[in-house]
Parts: structure tokens; C-alpha cells; sequence
């Protein structure tokens, strides 16, 4: 402090070395701890002035450090004053969600870690953005899981029934789903219709034959490819339905709906 301060005192204002040389001095032995007195120093002319006030009141503080005569009443008083209730807050222990997001923030800095390694220095900014990148990654992944399971699920939930289901309304079911642009659940639903055509009600939920071996049964299995190979992709490979291939799957399976509405 005394060295930086001896620097700039009466320095003149059109010189810029004697700031440079204080502000090294200063980060060596304080760090960032005096940002005002750097901030002088590094403006363009340095503010020579206000630099030697701030570092001489300094100086002045830490030759007269605040004592008292008797430290046994002053800690009292610190009690006292800590216990008021404006600082209930530093005694109640966090809160299940503040433990989560805790917890969040943790698992968060931990993959950065792995991801980055280690980082020294106070980086508080680095970190935010980071955090945000983390966080936004991860919404953005749960969003497409819940979106790429969206039809799989709703199809599995509207073809669960409580019993065996005429195959008439599985094609109702179908034409209701590929209208609301669910093209995995309806192929699934023309599926078990045809399923159920040819093998009989409760064949879908009951049957231990995979749909492949319930379609073998058909006079021309072969007919039926177009409608089975992208049932097993959507539902065995998790791939989508494009409109074209829905298109031909029901062309294939049409052929199958004046059989369930005469039995229905």
C-alpha cells in the first residue's frame, strides 16, 4: 500500500508509468480486493488524485486498526444483533427446494468439471453462462424424448383397453389418430385391426404370436409388408411415420375394413 501510494502521490497527470508500476505493485499484494484504487489507476490519464486519497484513507485504516476496551460486551452486542429477526434467515436451514436446485447446481458444476477440468480464479460470469448452456442442453433433450415418445405413449394408452376390442374400432381408432397427426399410434391401431381381423378379437392383447406371425396367416402375407415393416420400425426401431408411408400402410390395410364393419 505505502509503495503504490508513494507512486502516485504528486505524480504528474500527462506520465502514465508511475500508474502502471502502482498497479502492479497493488495486484501483487491486495489481488482485486481494491477495485476503486485500479480502476483509477487504469483509467487514460490515470486519476492520480483520487488514487492517492483512497490509498493513503487506506493506509490510514489499517495504522488505526478498530479495537475495543472491552471485547467480551461487544461480542455480546454482535449476539444480540445477529439474533434479531432480520437474520432468521441464516439460522432456518434451506428448504427441500433449495436443496434440489442445490443439488442441481452441483451436478451441473460436477459435468462441467468433467467436460472443461478444473478452473482457476474466480470465473463467477464463465460459470453463469456455462450453468446456462448446461441447463438449456438439458431441457432441450428432455423435449425431444417426451416429444419423439409422445405418439408411442398415446397409442399405447388409447390401444390398453379393460377387454378385447372389435377391429372396427381400432380403424376408428386409427382414422382418429392420424387426424390429430399421430401417425405412430395409428399404424399401430391399423395394425391391430388387421391383426384382429385375422386372427380374431383379443388377439392384440392376448395373443403370445408376434404381429409378423399373426399376419402370416393372411392368403398373400406379402400384401401386407407395407403396412408391417413400418409398424416394426416405428415400434421396434423408434422411427418416425412420414405421410407417404402411412398412406400406403392404409392402402394395404383398407382392404381389411369392410370385413371388421360387416362383423361389428
Amino acid at each position: 500500500m505505502q509503495r503504490a501510494h508513494d507512486l502516485v502521490d504528486g505524480a504528474p497527470v500527462s506520465q502514465t508509468w508511475q500508474a502502471d508500476e502502482a498497479l502492479r505493485v497493488l495486484r501483487n499484494g491486495t489481488g482485486g480486493t481494491q477495485p476503486e484504487i485500479i480502476d483509477d489507476l487504469k483509467a487514460r490519464p490515470p486519476l492520480y488524485e483520487d488514487a492517492t486519497a483512497r490509498l493513503g484513507a487506506l493506509l490510514a485504516a489499517l495504522g488505526h486498526p478498530i479495537t475495543t476496551a472491552d471485547p467480551a460486551a461487544a461480542q455480546q452486542r454482535l449476539h444480540d444483533v445477529l439474533s434479531s429477526g432480520r437474520y432468521d434467515p441464516l439460522r432456518r436451514p434451506p428448504t427441500p427446494l433449495e436443496r434440489f436446485a442445490q443439488w442441481v447446481q452441483d451436478r451441473i458444476s460436477d459435468l462441467l468439471r468433467l467436460l472443461f477440468g478444473p478452473r482457476a480464479g474466480a470465473q463467477a460470469g464463465t460459470d453463469l453462462w456455462l450453468y446456462l448452456v448446461a441447463i438449456a442442453v438439458l431441457a432441450v433433450t428432455i423435449f425431444m424424448v417426451v416429444r419423439a415418445a409422445r405418439g408411442r405413449f398415446s397409442g399405447s394408452v388409447s390401444l390398453a383397453p379393460d377387454g378385447p376390442r372389435p377391429p372396427a374400432d381400432f380403424f376408428a381408432e386409427a382414422d382418429r389418430l392420424a387426424a390429430q397427426g399421430d401417425r405412430v399410434g395409428a399404424i399401430r391401431a391399423l395394425c391391430a385391426a388387421v391383426a384382429g381381423t385375422l386372427a380374431g378379437e383379443g388377439s392384440w392383447q392376448g395373443s403370445p404370436l408376434t404381429v409378423r406371425e399373426i399376419f402370416q396367416r393372411a392368403p398373400d402375407f406379402a400384401s401386407l409388408r407395407p403396412l408391417l415393416l413400418p409398424f416394426e420400425a416405428a415400434v421396434y426401431g423408434r422411427r418416425g411415420v412420414d405421410q407417404a408411408t402411412y398412406d400406403r400402410a392404409g392402402q394395404v390395410a383398407s382392404a381389411f375394413r369392410p370385413v371388421a364393419e360387416k362383423a361389428a
